[in-house]
């Protein structure tokens, strides 16, 4: 059974209408929900900017340039340099004939080759029997020292056995017997030996 509409009385009707004149319409796309008013935001401070400074121009250079490499493959004094701070014990006289060339060496010991274990012993025993035998001046070949193919980053003693036969012969069982070490002539083989004094036998 359906049910019958019902309409309204013309009081009902008059009342309707006196409420909607009253009424505010509602905006479509706005709430009626009152909005909080923004707040400001606080000022952001102004760092002071440092002076620009402008950068000066470096003068023009090579690296390594004001350095002497010379002699980046000698890690020791040259003996010429280690005998010039060394006094000479031997006569005046004699030494200016070795220096020029003038005295003969009695013996020699050519090491020239060798590797350091191998010239030790043999100096040792070369320069025992020379003091022995009375002899006063011998000459020991060391050789220049030759450059190596392949050098690595690390400076390495061109000739070793040039450099390392004077300290066995300052040092014992050889340093009581040795008077005087000095470079030998050219005539006698230069920068490559040395002439080695040696004490009278008591």
């Amino acid at each position: 059974m359906s049910r019958k509409r019902r309409t309204l009385t013309p009081e009902e009707r008059a009342l309707w209408d006196s409420v909607a004149r009253k009424a505010d319409p509602i905006r479509k796309g706005r709430s009626s929900v009152p909005q909080p008013a923004p707040v400001a935001k606080a000022p952001v401070p102004v760092k002071p900017q440092a002076p620009v400074q402008v950068p000066v121009p470096l003068p023009r250079f090579r690296i390594g340039s004001n350095v002497d490499h010379s002699r980046d493959h000698d890690l020791m004094a040259s003996l010429a340099e280690d005998m010039a701070r060394t006094p000479v014990r031997m006569h005046r006289n004699d030494e200016a004939k070795l220096k020029r060339g003038k005295r003969r060496p009695e013996a020699r010991l050519d090491l020239h080759g060798m590797t350091l274990s191998q010239a030790q012993p043999a100096l040792v025993r070369f320069i025992l029997e020379a003091h022995r035998s009375g002899l006063r001046l011998v000459l020991v070949i060391t050789g220049k020292g030759k450059e190596r193919d392949m050098p690595g980053p690390i400076p390495q003693r061109l000739g070793a056995l040039r450099h390392q036969v004077p300290n066995w012969l300052r040092s014992a069982p050889l340093g009581g017997l040795v008077v005087d070490v000095m470079p030998a002539h050219l005539r006698h083989g230069g920068e490559g030996a040395l002439y080695v004094t040696l004490r009278r036998r008591g």
